[in-house]
């Protein structure tokens, strides 16, 4: 039986919703984040493209990035939610968003934001990054960050989805409890 699909048109409250698709290198943001963006109509941002040409040479050369490397992006991407917000429009943005301090800051631009989580075992995402070749951030980065992720908790609004579903069925899965939680 085929689930039945929720189109953007029936979800007008969600207009100025920010999703933060988070997880660790591999896990699928990008395309989940995309897939979201596009059933939601809302303007996608990779959060990647954000950050600091210093960040992006640490870990192209296989060194991890630390909280202070990591505040200028994030609070540059609490800038860009914040004036989407501020326009009435929302977003669905790809960002790591691996501890809870990280989450602060883009929930202090968006106090309500919804996270998607992608869960996936390491040997799986590993083995995905090592067959990626267009992407700076190194396979051997993959364990500092499992080492920083905090699982999201309770308060976060959070949905985890195991990145073994395909892609597709998790931005179906999310939009529908999206759109029952909005028509609360």
């Amino acid at each position: 039986m085929a689930s039945a699909s929720i189109e953007p048109k029936s979800v007008p409250a969600l207009a100025a919703a920010v999703i933060v698709v988070m997880g660790v290198s591999g896990c699928g943001k990008t395309t989940v984040a995309q897939l979201l963006a596009k059933r939601l109509q809302l303007e996608f941002v990779e959060g990647d493209s954000f950050h600091p040409e210093a960040n992006i040479a640490k870990m192209r050369a296989g060194i991890a990035l630390t909280d202070t490397d990591r505040q200028s992006w994030l609070q540059a991407l609490a800038a860009r939610l914040c004036g989407l917000r501020g326009q009435g429009r929302g977003a669905v943005l790809s960002c790591s968003a691996l501890k809870r301090a990280y989450r602060d800051v883009l929930r202090s631009a968006v106090p309500d934001l919804h996270l998607l989580h992608l869960a996936g075992e390491f040997d799986l995402l590993s083995s995905r990054l090592a067959a990626r070749n267009h992407h700076y951030m190194p396979a051997s980065l993959l364990r500092s960050q499992f080492a920083d992720l905090q699982l999201p908790q309770a308060d976060e609004r959070a949905q985890s989805y195991c990145v073994t579903l395909p892609a597709q069925d998790i931005a179906e899965r999310f939009c529908k409890t999206l759109y029952l939680q909005s028509a609360l």
